[in-house]
């Protein structure tokens, strides 16, 4: 079986991470103000789209 090799292409990774650590911060944030267990499951929801959140806060707040 062939090697496989990887090409960079001057793009960095590190968007995974800053994601992964934004989706663990959410997570706590919304679970951590949940009134009953579905608030939480719907917490754990929207700690997975967070970055849409904070992109339409934004263009609310730049008055886009």
């Amino acid at each position: 079986m062939a090697k496989k090799e990887w090409k960079h292409h001057g793009c960095s990774h590190g968007g995974g991470a800053a994601y992964g650590l934004g989706f663990v911060g959410a997570a706590i944030y919304y679970v951590s103000n949940a009134t009953g267990f579905w608030m939480g499951v719907l917490g754990i929801l929207k700690a997975l789209v967070w970055p849409a959140f904070l992109v339409y806060e934004l263009l609310k707040f730049l008055g886009v």
